[in-house]
């Protein structure tokens, strides 16, 4: 392993030097990988195993649009695409990458297929840690581990054939093998991780649910749409309104903060920038450290995993969702959005 010093604070990270993808693939040799769900992340971790030589099949409900994706992508049916069941009788790991609803619904047909000291593998640890609302419970007798990936399986596969990783954190749940922890790290590698950061099956989706709901999707859209609406009730027009909240932070800013930092971003902006961005940020923090600390502690009394749980179990929820969706969609903001992003030049 090695060490980094986080700010003062020293953690254990599993880099690709110390477990380098030629042991992965040596420790992964004789085993064979399905890959149960081919929405999300499936599509990403499923291809990136196949690219790497390892022995993987796929596993997803016949006759639905993520079994046409899969067909799509050179997966066979009846030869390494198979239904759920099969999948998971074929194989000694078992990556259950189904949609937590999914996941509800499928559990008991995946766990009557597990045979004894199986590697059962999450990259969520929804499941698991909300057992008693999602009845999620691993026999006694296989290994339980996860390798969460920190992005979509898009940007998962995309960053895999440019040759970069995506960084993951990794957890063991169950190790009756007394090999769980290395073959977690070998799938993690396996599949495209940067590096391998260690957590437990709570704390990934304690954050992970706090993230989408915070800075990554739900404070994001917050922002960006005030800072719109207050824009256009000035008189700004909608290019400037857009380009100044969502164009200039993604095409320019956000892409210095991810190649250098924000200190070195800060310091590469006008005084004015600084100044204002210095001063503001105290006036933000300190507005929103309530409703994350909320947000949280909703997070942690299981609240949004039964808002969750409950969305999906109603009848016309797919449409209500789409609905949502497309009223996002249409909003001026994202017109302009889409207006915007048509102009850059090719």
């Amino acid at each position: 392993m090695t060490v980094i010093n986080f700010g003062g604070t020293k953690e254990q990270v599993v880099t690709q030097q110390d477990f380098p993808l030629s042991q992965a693939k040596n420790h992964l040799e004789g085993h064979k990988v399905a890959v149960l769900g081919y929405g999300v992340q499936g599509p990403g971790q499923a291809m990136n195993l196949r690219d790497n030589g390892i022995d993987v099949v796929v596993g997803q409900r016949p006759n639905s649009p993520s079994w046409d994706k899969a067909v799509d992508d050179g997966w066979r049916p009846g030869v390494d695409l198979f239904d759920l069941a099969e999948a998971t009788q074929q194989a000694d790991v078992v990556m259950v990458l189904l949609s937590d609803a999914g996941l509800i619904s499928a559990w008991p047909t995946i766990k009557d297929n597990l045979n004894a000291h199986d590697t059962v593998y999450f990259s969520h640890g929804f499941g698991i840690t909300y057992a008693e609302q999602t009845g999620v419970v691993p026999p006694d007798d296989v290994d339980v581990v996860l390798v969460a990936p920190k992005g979509s399986g898009t940007s998962l596969r995309r960053l895999f054939l440019a040759k970069q990783g995506l960084n993951a954190s990794y957890a063991v749940h169950q190790d009756v093998t007394g090999g769980a922890k290395e073959m977690a790290c070998a799938l993690g590698m396996a599949i495209g991780a940067g590096y391998l950061f260690e957590t437990d099956f709570k704390k990934e989706v304690f954050s992970d649910l706090t993230g989408e709901r915070g800075v990554l999707m739900g404070a994001l859209a917050g922002l960006i749409e005030a800072q719109y609406q207050v824009l256009r009730k000035h008189g700004h027009s909608p290019s400037e309104a857009f380009n100044e909240t969502v164009e200039e932070l993604t095409q320019s800013l956000m892409p210095l903060v991810a190649e250098h930092g924000m200190d070195w971003m800060y310091a590469n902006t006008s005084a004015t920038a600084q100044r204002g961005a210095l001063d503001w940020r105290h006036r933000f923090r300190e507005a929103n450290l309530p409703l994350f600390d909320d947000l949280y502690q909703s997070v942690a009394s299981g609240k949004e995993a039964e808002r969750v749980i409950e969305a999906n179990r109603q009848s016309g929820y797919r449409e209500a969702l789409n609905q949502e969706l497309q009223t996002i969609r249409s909003s001026e903001l994202w017109q302009a959005g889409a207006a915007v992003r048509s102009l850059r030049p090719e």
